[in-house]
């Protein structure tokens, strides 16, 4: 039996996809805040591929070639993108082993059926020693216990299960990364943001943390 992300998970980013294209011209500074956090972790060379590349807002800026995502009408942005986008479950990824240089997965945690078993495929498919790097929603942070409180209200967040940090850090050792190092940006709520939030080390203030993580 192949794993999979539930139907309450897929359908909001198939039938609400220029809803969730709208978020990012809404919240420009934020999403430019998410943006370089990431970029600020992640390689500058190799060859990468994203968990849940959705429309393709961080993989064809950050020039990585290769994305997967369940939703097809999400995966037609991301091609127009530039991304060789591929229709697909994170916990079941159609890669060969060790193929990867790095991988990246940004806010696609909160919805997958199966953390762990997602990190476990992530694990497989990279390299020995390369980095997967992940951004999240904190879900003790203000912006977290936010999305938290009126997360019946949205489309894309009602079936979302967010990650505290230490949560986060738990799933990634218990499947073999190591070597962890945390950034963190957005401290205030995304109405008051607009304009780019710098990148602060650790977690613990910041609504979007990123960390990176070794493949043993």
């Amino acid at each position: 039996m192949t794993a999979r992300i539930s139907r309450a998970k897929r359908t909001p980013f198939s039938a609400y996809h220029r809803r969730y294209e709208a978020w990012f011209r809404r919240h420009r500074g934020a999403y430019y805040s998410e943006l370089l956090a990431v970029r600020a972790l992640l390689p500058w060379q190799g060859i990468g591929f994203e968990i849940g590349v959705g429309t393709g807002r961080f993989a064809a800026p950050l020039g990585i070639r290769i994305g997967l995502d369940p939703s097809r009408a999400m995966l037609a942005y991301a091609t127009k993108r530039g991304v060789s986008s591929i229709q697909g479950v994170a916990e079941v990824l159609p890669f060969k082993d060790a193929v990867f240089d790095y991988g990246l997965v940004v806010t696609t945690i909160c919805f997958v059926e199966d953390p762990k078993k997602m990190l476990n495929e992530a694990l497989r498919v990279l390299k020995s020693g390369a980095p997967l790097v992940i951004g999240f929603v904190d879900r003790v942070s203000k912006i977290g216990k936010q999305y938290e409180v009126h997360r019946a209200e949205s489309v894309f967040y009602r079936a979302a299960k967010f990650y505290s940090a230490s949560e986060v850090e738990r799933l990634l050792r218990d499947t073999g990364f190591n070597d962890l190092v945390w950034g963190q940006t957005l401290s205030k709520p995304l109405t008051e943001i607009k304009e780019i939030e710098a990148l602060y080390d650790g977690h613990g203030l910041g609504g979007f943390v990123v960390v990176k993580a070794v493949r043993s």
